[in-house]
């Protein structure tokens, strides 16, 4: 019968290189061939899904067919041509045209009416096969990810555990991941600036290369990260079971350093006392310069300031440093008074505790009432009450409330009051405050002012220190033998802890962070 091409396919790649179909379906089409006297001029394997168009070698192949390279074609079954009618019409097309179109393993002739029917019924039964399988496929889907389960490969800084069950950080990409967040939310880089800190640190992707821009820009939008599961075919998010990387908030203030709604700043040259000393006549922050081995910081005429230009104020960074040792000195503690910081502590975090139970309690309650308004949201959505848009952007804010809410009890738990553990840290940086900003690095000594000055201003050649408020009561205290305050005045731990309540600086407290 003359020249012929042959057509195999499996659906996966996986199909093609550990099962036998293909060899299988080769060996059925060369019989074929032999029996009809068809010589094979042309294979064409595919490992691609035939439910949709677009398969690379059958397009190949048609259009070959369409400039009578080869008048006949053989192929193992129909299901193995197409699954969908619109390529089952390209090769009824064919047909029409005058192109023999065999199949090894069915006895249809397309050329009689009745052959052709019966290819017909058996191509709608493979279209409504593979559409069924999508949907059932579909359904698993969606099941597992209201169950909480993420059903596809784990995300940069997860592992997959398996089917059913939910991703577990991964102990090297992970506090990398966190990292990156962190680091753009301070404002000190851009995607540019961090996806090259994050390559430093040696964050890699799963094929073990760098990180893109793209890919750093993806990652920080990805709500994954906090516990939320975000198709964006759909539209839809889902609460997610596995453990978040991030806080909420940390997540929320990324998203407005993305959409452009918070300006990083790129620091150029930054001394040790830069937008931290401001000139007391018009408040803006001196600028420091590097003068013949010293370095200087200067109040320099602006049009816009007012006054627009001020007296003459510039002062050595040295003298700057002489008088914040001084203030440093004025906040140590002697060896009675932080007994006595100590145990209020103590008795303080006994108070707090019993405090704690309560405040989960309210807490589980705010998480139920979202759980319902949720409910109540997919109600109207059943019923036709809200457009699709309206619920997607209502489900992912309350979503992302629950998982505040959530974050809040756990803190609630293992925190029990930040405000105390930032006093604590503050009683035990006090004690290092002199030694660790004479051994700091820069960087450290910048923390240590932000977290023990309110105000650092000069004028002309005077320099004027203020501290925060729990240092400053501590600097304000009347010493005495005893360690603690005398009566008539405010300066009582109960006092500076309610001041640290205020100023709610927890983390720079901490000498380690610092």
């Amino acid at each position: 019968m003359g020249k012929a091409f042959a057509y195999t396919r499996v659906s996966t790649p996986r199909q093609g290189e550990r099962g036998v179909s293909l060899v299988e379906q080769r060996d059925a089409i060369s019989r074929y061939a032999d029996r009809h006297g068809m010589t094979i001029v042309r294979w064409f394997e595919e490992q691609e899904s035939a439910s949709k168009q677009g398969r690379p070698a059958f397009n190949q192949m048609l259009r070959l067919l369409r400039l009578n390279v080869a008048r006949a074609v053989v192929i193992h079954k129909i299901d193995r041509s197409a699954r969908n009618l619109e390529d089952w019409n390209d090769i009824g097309k064919l047909v029409d045209a005058g192109v023999d179109v065999h199949f090894a393993t069915e006895s249809i002739d397309l050329k009689t009416t009745a052959g052709r029917l019966s290819a017909d019924i058996q191509a709608v039964v493979a279209a409504h096969y593979s559409r069924n399988l999508r949907d059932e496929v579909r359904k698993g889907l969606y099941g597992r990810l209201k169950q909480g389960f993420y059903p596809w490969s784990a995300p940069i800084g997860y592992l997959d555990q398996g089917s059913a069950k939910p991703k577990i950080p991964d102990p090297i990409r992970a506090p990398l991941i966190a990292s990156a967040f962190h680091l753009y939310t301070s404002g000190e880089y851009s995607l540019p600036q961090l996806a090259a800190e994050m390559s430093r640190r040696g964050l890699r992707n799963k094929n073990g290369r760098t990180v893109s821009v793209n890919g750093i820009a993806n990652i920080l939008r990805n709500p994954f990260y906090v516990g939320l599961m975000r198709l964006r075919r759909i539209g839809q998010t889902y609460q997610g079971c596995h453990e978040p990387l991030v806080s909420t908030s940390i997540f929320k203030t990324a998203q407005l350093g993305l959409s452009g709604k918070r300006v990083d700043r790129t620091k150029h040259h930054i001394f040790l006392y830069s937008r931290i000393i401001r000139c007391a006549s018009c408040h803006y922050s001196l600028i420091g310069e590097r003068q013949k081995g010293h370095i200087y910081y200067r109040c320099h005429p602006r049009p816009f300031k007012t006054p627009a230009v001020c007296p003459v104020t510039s002062i050595r960074e040295e003298l700057i440093e002489e008088c914040v040792l001084n203030a440093l000195a004025d906040i140590s503690l002697s060896a009675q008074e932080l007994g006595v910081a100590k145990q209020f502590i103590i008795e303080r975090r006994k108070t707090l505790e019993k405090g704690a139970i309560s405040q989960q309690t309210a807490l589980k309650l705010q998480s139920d009432q979202l759980s319902a308004r949720i409910s109540k949201l997919t109600d109207l959505l059943l019923e036709n009450a809200i457009d699709q848009a309206v619920f997607k952007s209502k489900q992912e804010a309350l979503l992302l409330e629950q998982a505040r809410v959530r974050e809040a009890i756990k803190d609630a738990g293992q925190r029990r009051d930040s405000s105390l553990a930032g006093l604590e840290h503050t009683v035990e940086l006090i004690q290092s405050a002199l030694p660790l900003y004479k051994t700091g690095s820069v960087e450290m000594k910048r923390r240590l002012l932000k977290t023990v000055l309110s105000n650092l201003t000069v004028s002309e050649k005077k320099v004027e220190i203020t501290l925060s408020l729990p240092f400053r009561l501590i600097a304000e205290r009347t010493k005495n033998n005893s360690g603690r305050a005398n009566r008539g005045t405010c300066r009582t731990w109960e006092q500076i802890y309610q001041g640290f309540q205020q100023l709610n600086i927890v983390n720079t407290a901490n000498p380690s962070s610092t």
